[in-house]
């Protein structure tokens, strides 16, 4: 469902900041808005904990294990640090996609945790999900998108209307997602930290006990749980994580093909540039000249 005062606004506020194709960071309270004027190929990057709300058109966005589609009025919510591929795939000049994006602060979602307890309901599913943005959420949205055009405002009601979303989302049955990350001895807690640590080791040789240890889990445990919230094994998610950091130094430049290739992990530029080129339809040479 389209809210056409959210869609008159976040145009305005684009126009503004000459945004015609691209992401917005307002500065009010971690808020950006996406702004695309026509459908775009398949993209790959590393979600990390957000809520996207879309206000017009629509984007499919997914992992291995399949893809969902955010449309008018739904919510996009992302718990864990996932490798997607999203696009674009309903937009017009005359009616741009435009979404609302604002990443999940863990410590407001912390420490609304210990003043509400254990509220709201719902099993544990997978770190992606598309649910209806429900009314209150809604306005919440609508505030804070208020606020970019009340910079005087902004500083102090900004932090106050951003908790509100945290707590619609965290009290909503899809909170389910984001209460289980902050329970450090729950399941999805410590595959939240295992992923963390696989982003901070992205080059590192993988050691599947290693990081069953760590979780405190069997290693078939740890596997049936890693691919519950994440939607892929261990494996291939440092595989995601590696290419997805080769191709952005490839096109920082200044490195060539094999070096990136050893920098990332890879023993072998071979192995390497096959699996690029199966991932991102291009060889890594071509996004090196590109």
């Amino acid at each position: 469902m389209v809210d056409d005062r959210l869609v008159a606004a976040a145009e305005r506020i684009c126009a503004v900041e000459g945004v015609r194709d691209g992401t917005l960071k307002t500065g009010v309270a971690g808020l950006m808005i996406a702004r695309r004027p026509e459908p775009s190929a398949l993209e790959a990057m590393v979600y990390e904990p957000l809520v996207c709300f879309v206000v017009q058109g629509a984007k499919d966005t997914g992992t291995k294990a399949g893809s969902v589609r955010a449309s008018a009025g739904r919510l996009l919510l992302v718990s864990h640090d996932i490798p997607i591929v999203s696009r674009i795939v309903e937009a017009t000049r005359e009616r741009p996609y435009l979404a609302l994006i604002l990443p999940l602060d863990l410590s407001v979602l912390r420490g609304l945790e210990e003043e509400i307890g254990g509220a709201g309901g719902g099993a544990v599913s997978r770190a992606l999900s598309v649910h209806e943005a429900e009314a209150p959420l809604r306005e919440a949205f609508g505030r804070l998108l208020e606020l970019v055009e009340r910079p005087g405002e902004a500083g102090v009601l900004g932090p106050l209307v951003q908790k509100e979303i945290h707590y619609r989302l965290l009290t909503s049955p899809q909170g389910a997602n984001l209460r289980a990350l902050l329970q450090t001895d729950g399941h999805a807690g410590r595959i939240g930290q295992v992923i963390a640590h696989l982003r901070a080791h992205v080059a590192d040789p993988l050691a599947t006990e290693e990081l069953a240890r760590l979780a405190g889990m069997s290693r078939s445990s740890f596997h049936e749980h890693f691919r519950t919230v994440t939607a892929t094994t261990p494996l291939q998610y440092q595989k995601e994580l590696r290419l997805l950091q080769a191709r952005e130094r490839l096109q920082a430049g200044g490195q060539s093909v094999s070096a990136v290739a050893f920098e990332v992990g890879y023993e072998s530029p071979t192995q390497f540039s096959r699996e690029y080129a199966r991932k991102f339809g291009a060889s890594p040479r071509h996004d090196l000249r590109a």
